[in-house]
């Protein structure tokens, strides 16, 4: 476990268990990371990469090791040359699958709801004629 999961879980009481579940999964590509794993089981770094669109290495190596640390999922390394990665999800990270799976739900949901409010507030299209 992070040392950062490991104090908030330390020190925070039951009434932050939201906000543990936050500091676990927030972050950047992590509920993204967590959802393609739970879509494709098994996936190497250069495809999470891609199908991430791309993140920057760095970036996608730190959420990659904060997932591991947190437990949420595993990395299988592989002798060989080049040399060979695997992650999936650990026990825990499959039981974070509702969530993420909820998640989803929900931001969809909020999104359509605020393109439809952007969409009645934006002035209507002026229609130009050549002159």
């Amino acid at each position: 476990m992070r040392e950062k999961t490991e104090r908030i879980v330390r020190e925070w009481g039951d009434a932050c268990d939201a906000e543990i579940s936050i500091a676990v999964l927030g972050g950047a590509w992590k509920p993204s990371i967590l959802s393609l794993l739970g879509e494709h089981e098994v996936l190497r770094f250069g495809e999470l990469s891609r199908l991430l669109d791309e993140p920057t290495a760095r970036v996608l190596t730190r959420q990659l090791r904060e997932l591991e640390d947190d437990g949420l999922i595993t990395r299988e390394v592989y002798r060989q040359v080049p040399p060979k990665v695997e992650y999936r999800l650990s026990d825990l990270g499959l039981g974070s699958m509702p969530l993420i799976d909820a998640l989803t739900a929900w931001g969809g949901q909020y999104a359509a709801t605020q393109r439809s409010a952007l969409d009645a507030a934006a002035p209507p299209a002026s229609h130009k004629t050549p002159a």
